[in-house]
């Protein structure tokens, strides 16, 4: 099973999308793929500390795959139960990466590429992306374009995957 938790930032997408893998796999080992690139940025940190805390004693087992998200299958193996935490960030990471810019359309067909073989590798999937679409706020070309290849990412995972939610202050509302 494919599961996409969409939400803005802070809506408890993280904490709604570990439960819902655990509910799924009882007493099996998991996965947390880990796409944020933390560097030394305090915030950041402070939030994968906290993200570690809450799985602490879920069985997780953290795989860190910031790119090319399809290698993390190397280490989760196939018929496993994973979660992949953030679409945001791994489409960030793919666009902007050290060896250059990639465009709208690459991006969003090596991310979807990547998720859809992970799906198909996974007996369950959760994915938690960002929705980062409502802000009302104009951005400089780089953000619009990375905006709309997470566009582009979302709609075709959601029209994969088998449940949808969006989180909204903590709560998982049915979408699909």
């Amino acid at each position: 099973m494919t599961i996409m938790i969409i939400g803005g930032s802070a809506s408890g997408k993280s904490k709604i999308a570990e439960e819902l893998l655990c509910s799924l796999s009882p007493g099996k080992q998991r996965y947390y793929v880990a796409t944020m690139k933390t560097g030394k940025d305090e915030e950041n940190l402070r939030r994968v500390a906290k993200h570690r805390e809450q799985r602490k004693e879920k069985g997780f087992i953290t795989v860190e795959c910031p790119v090319d998200i399809e290698q993390s299958i190397k280490e989760t193996g196939s018929g496993k139960n994973v979660l992949l935490e953030c679409v945001s960030n791994l489409a960030a990471n793919e666009m902007f990466s050290e060896s250059g810019f990639l465009s709208v359309e690459e991006t969003a067909r090596k991310v979807i590429k990547g998720m859809k073989a992970l799906a198909e590798n996974a007996e369950n999937l959760v994915i938690v992306s960002n929705n980062v679409f409502e802000s009302g706020l104009e951005y400089d070309e780089l953000t619009c374009s990375y905006m709309k290849a997470l566009g582009l990412i979302n709609r075709e995972m959601t029209e994969v995957s088998d449940e949808v939610y969006e989180a909204v202050v903590g709560i998982k509302l049915k979408i699909k």
